[in-house]
């Protein structure tokens, strides 16, 4: 690719004289890769840095310009084994869909072999032990052999490549003992099918190979969907921006065009596309997807504005004082992205094992052969003994002892109303000690609610939402849901940044701020009582009433972070909102430690200092503010209303209005882990007692190859464990505490 393509045009250049370019690498198969890549890159001379992200397979290298070439690079990741080309969303959005009807494919034809060969086998088996002949046996080990061989050929194609990739860089993998154990299998079945003996081991190849692809098409599946997702930053970003030139002309120029100290102008319902400062002008933004601050803010000369804010209501003058790079919603994507690469270094439970369990294996096989001829066996004799030694250490019982129990898990988790979007998140779960909340949307519902609706006259409040209807203000939109009658009132008109307002009956109806109906003072008197709740006021002819709007808490929040509290959860909550709005929340659910007012670098900051306590945190969160806390985090939860990226940080997304999936989630890995190292245990305990047996002869592959599916039913039956719920009685005290309100 670096003969035929014009990398420079990709390449991003720095004021500080280093150059930037973002690859996407083909190959990757497992953690381990990224220390390769990215310490083979760091050695080239003039590289400054090598970020590997696992998830999405992006890397981005960056060096002194003038000491590397783009070409360079390129040629020193193919003398790794890795093929690279320049990281476009789309290109890689369609390169990963034809990976994922590849591994369809390859299930596919794995499963039909598989079922075709296991009748053919037990034709066999139970014609060995009553009359069949040996010419009719022959045809059928020649007829599995016809399937099996070009099945496996494409069926394991994922396997080979990932294990000679392995290999050709002087590591191993979980697929290195599987391939060679699929390979010997095959050859000696090959054999013995010419030599007309009893058995072959077709079947168990193609089974194995079946179980395998189907953990690795899942794995794939939701790895996909997370990246589907996760370049949703761009909407928030405006490619334009009206400036205002020095003659005091509009002009409509592109966002990258802008630069600090430019004048731009911003209209009522279009999105900020800088951070600045406003010069002239009064308005409200929603600043909800950036900071989590779900309360609009009003804004006039002097205020501070953020890019992907949207102005509201009136028109703003604005001085830029960052623009594209330097801008909060710029810092979010860098911290975000700098986040999940730290984060895909985890490594899995399965690959730690097989790190050590792959030298031994082989080194078995080997040593069995050996001592067998140095015995004086013949060599047909001994590589017999060999491969039944390499068949019975065949890593199917290791290989499926996480995969089956993730699989389990999921769908207990989904019977709880979660959704897994990461395969490691069920160990990174079971391993928490600290549970971080964001509030807006997180602890409280996603929606605004009239918290003094029952002290407001059934009729004025019927009135009030009815003419709600007709407002698109998110405050009305609270008192709109408490309408019984759906039907809007004829002739209402809005009015922007005040309010909405209509005759009825020849008596004027209004509804909006306080001044616009005539009800400052009660809306002063009503927020005294209740100072994180927002007042929309009523008016209708000379009754008055003020509706105080807020979010409640979620109905089970306090019974929830109880409950994971006494469990020796270390609660806390790191908040984008104002600190007089999470004071009262963490009051209500008893959390000591609470921090409002966190732009993303600080709940990052406050994620590093939690990590170097050695603690493992789960962070729970919904704003766009969220995401790169999310992705910083030890794992993380996210609601199903959260925002489409901050859905594709986290680890696993929530559906419903309680708090309970959190701590059933919490329950659920802990079991799940625990069901992982007893199958891993049964697994190794299981080749402690049949290696010497094999080792000494008394094996034949055939028993082997039994024994090996003998062990891989009893980690899948040990697996269906891991459906089971939370212990009732955590679960009804989570059901059964109080409801409480808060802001």
């Amino acid at each position: 690719m670096a003969e035929t393509l014009d990398l420079s045009v990709f390449v991003k250049r720095q004021d500080d004289g280093t150059a930037h370019l973002d690859l996407a690498i083909e190959g990757i198969d497992c953690a381990a890769c990224i220390d390769e890549i990215e310490g083979g890159l760091c050695r080239l001379p003039g590289v400054v840095d090598a970020r590997l992200n696992y998830t999405n397979h992006r890397l981005a290298v960056e060096w002194r310009d003038g000491q590397v070439s783009p070409a360079k690079v390129i040629e020193e990741l193919q003398r790794l084994g890795y093929r690279a080309h320049p990281f476009q969303s789309r290109l890689v959005e369609e390169e990963e869909a034809r990976r994922a009807q590849w591994l369809l494919k390859c299930l596919a034809v794995a499963g039909f072999a598989s079922m075709n060969i296991m009748l053919l086998a037990v034709s066999v088996w139970s014609g060995n032990v009553t009359d069949i002949t040996p010419e009719t046996r022959d045809f059928f080990h020649w007829l599995a052999a016809l399937i099996a061989l070009p099945s496996v050929a494409y069926a394991g194609q994922p396997f080979f490549q990932s294990a000679m990739g392995a290999l050709r860089n002087g590591r191993t993998n979980m697929d290195v003992p599987i391939v060679i154990g699929i390979l010997l299998a095959l050859t000696m079945s090959v054999v013995e099918t010419i030599n007309s003996a009893e058995h072959t081991y077709f079947d168990s190849v193609v089974m194995l190979l079946f179980f395998l692809l189907c953990g690795r098409f899942i794995d794939q599946a939701m790895r996909r969907k997370t990246r589907a997702v996760a370049s949703n930053l761009a909407s928030l970003k405006a490619e334009v921006a009206h400036r205002i030139e020095e003659n005091g002309e509009l002009a409509l120029v592109p966002t990258a065009a802008i630069k600090a100290g430019d004048r731009i102008l911003v209209r009522p319902g279009e999105r900020i596309a800088i951070d600045g400062t406003v010069l002239s002008g009064a308005s409200e933004v929603d600043e909800s997807l950036v900071t989590g601050e779900t309360t609009h803010r009003a804004v006039d000369a002097g205020a501070q504005v953020y890019a992907g804010s949207l102005n509201y209501n009136g028109t703003l003058t604005l001085n830029v004082t960052a623009a594209g790079k330097g801008t909060l919603l710029d810092e979010v994507e860098r911290l975000l992205e700098s986040a999940a690469t730290a984060k895909s270094r985890y490594v899995q439970l399965a690959d730690r094992v097989a790190r050590g369990y792959a030298p031994v294996v082989h080194t078995a096989a080997a040593l069995t052969a050996i001592a067998w001829i140095a015995s004086g066996a013949s060599v047909h004799g001994a590589i017999i003994t060999a491969i039944a030694v390499l068949i019975i250490t065949c890593p199917c019982a290791l290989a499926l002892a996480v995969p089956v129990v993730q699989v389990v898990a999921s769908g207990a988790l989904f019977r709880a109303n979660v959704f897994l979007n990461s395969g490691d998140a069920l160990e990174r779960l079971a391993e928490v000690d600290t549970v971080v909340f964001d509030k807006t949307g997180t602890l409280t519902l996603p929606t605004m609610s009239v918290v003094n609706a029952g002290e407001i006259a059934p009729d004025l409040l019927e009135a009030a939402a009815r003419l709600a209807l007709s407002s698109h203000h998110p405050l009305a939109a609270a008192v709109a849901d408490k309408a019984r009658d759906r039907r809007p009132y004829d002739g209402a008109v809005e009015e922007p940044g005040q309010g909405v307002r209509t005759i009825m009956d020849g008596i004027e109806m209004r509804l909006g701020s306080p001044a616009f109906c005539g009800a400052e003072e009660m809306a002063r008197d009503a927020v005294k009582g209740d100072p994180t709740s927002s007042a929309i006021a009523f008016a209708w002819g000379e009754r008055r009433a003020v509706l105080l709007v807020r979010q409640a808490l979620r109905p089970d929040a306090v019974a929830v972070v109880r409950n994971l509290r006494e469990s020796g959860f270390d609660c806390r909550i790191l908040s984008g909102d104002r600190a007089e709005a999470v004071a009262p929340i963490a009051q209500a659910l008893g959390i000591e430690m609470w921090r409002g007012g966190c732009k993303p670098a600080h709940k990052i900051a406050m994620l590093d200092a939690l990590k170097a306590e050695g603690r493992k945190v789960l962070m729970v969160g919904d704003g766009l503010n969220d995401a790169p806390a999310l992705a910083a985090a030890h794992v993380s939860l996210s609601p199903i209303s959260a925002a489409d990226l901050t859905q594709a940080q986290a680890d696993a997304v929530f559906l419903g209005d309680r708090l309970e999936p959190v701590r059933e989630t919490i329950a659920i890995a802990r079991r799940a882990h625990r069901l992982m190292r007893q199958n891993l245990g049964i697994a190794l305990v299981y080749n402690l007692f049949a290696v010497p047996l094999a080792f000494f002869g008394y094996v034949t592959p055939l028993v082997a190859a039994l024994a090996m599916s003998g062990s891989s039913t009893i980690v899948t039956l040990n697996a269906l464990r891991a459906r089971g719920r939370a212990p009732a009685k955590e679960a009804e005290a989570a059901q059964g505490a109080p409801a409480v309100q808060g802001a």
